[in-house]
C-alpha cells in the first residue's frame, strides 16, 4: 500500500539560506580557474621573488615541479594540481605576498609614486628640494646626487635616453628602503 506523503515546500528563508550556502558549478569553476591563474603567476615567478613568498611545502614543491616542466599539456597537468593544492590553501595570503612582492599592492605602488615626486622635485627645484631630502634622510650622499641631478638635467636638455633620471630613481628606492630599515 502506497503512503501519500504531502511533501513540504521550503520557507523563503530557507531557500535563501541554501543559495547562500552553495556555489554554482560555474562560480566554483571559475574560483579554480582563478587559483590555476595564480600558480601560473608563481611558476613564472623569476627565482629570486618566488623564493620570497612563503608557501607550504607540498605546494612549494608542485610549483618547483612545474618550472621544470616544458611539455605543454604535463604543465596544464601540473597547474591543475597547483590550483588543487591551492583550494586547500589560504589563496588570499599568497595573492597578497604575490601582490607586493610584483609592486601591485596599493602600499608599492604608493612608495614608487612617492620616489617619483621626490625625483622630480630634484630636478625641478634643484638645492632646495636637495636640502630638504638630506634633512629628511640623512645617509643621504648629497654629492652623489648632485651629479645624478646634474646629469639628468644634461640628458634632457639634450634629448638622450634618461639614463640618469633612472639612476636617480634608483638611488631615492634606495635610500628610503634603507629608512625604512633603520
Amino acid at each position: 500500500m502506497k503512503r501519500n506523503v504531502k511533501k513540504q515546500t521550503p520557507t523563503i528563508d530557507e531557500t535563501i539560506a541554501d543559495t547562500d550556502e552553495e556555489k554554482s558549478k560555474s562560480q566554483i569553476k571559475r574560483e579554480m580557474h582563478a587559483l590555476q591563474e595564480l600558480g601560473k603567476e608563481l611558476v613564472n615567478l623569476p627565482k629570486e621573488q618566488f623564493a620570497k613568498i612563503a608557501l607550504p611545502e607540498a605546494l612549494y614543491d608542485a610549483i618547483v615541479e612545474a618550472r621544470h616542466i616544458h611539455q605543454h599539456g604535463a604543465l596544464k597537468r601540473q597547474l591543475q594540481y597547483i590550483g588543487k593544492r591551492m583550494r586547500s590553501e589560504n589563496a588570499k595570503d599568497i595573492r597578497e605576498q604575490l601582490d607586493t612582492l610584483t609592486g601591485q599592492s596599493k602600499q608599492a605602488v604608493a612608495t614608487l609614486h612617492h620616489i617619483e615626486r621626490w625625483r622630480d622635485r630634484l630636478l625641478e627645484d634643484g638645492d632646495t628640494a636637495l636640502a630638504e631630502l638630506v634633512a629628511e634622510f640623512a645617509n643621504a650622499d648629497r654629492q652623489y646626487l648632485r651629479q645624478l641631478m646634474r646629469n639628468a638635467k644634461k640628458e634632457i636638455r639634450g634629448n638622450k635616453p634618461p639614463k640618469s633620471t633612472r639612476l636617480l630613481f634608483k638611488y631615492l628606492r634606495e635610500l628610503m628602503e634603507q629608512n625604512t630599515e633603520d
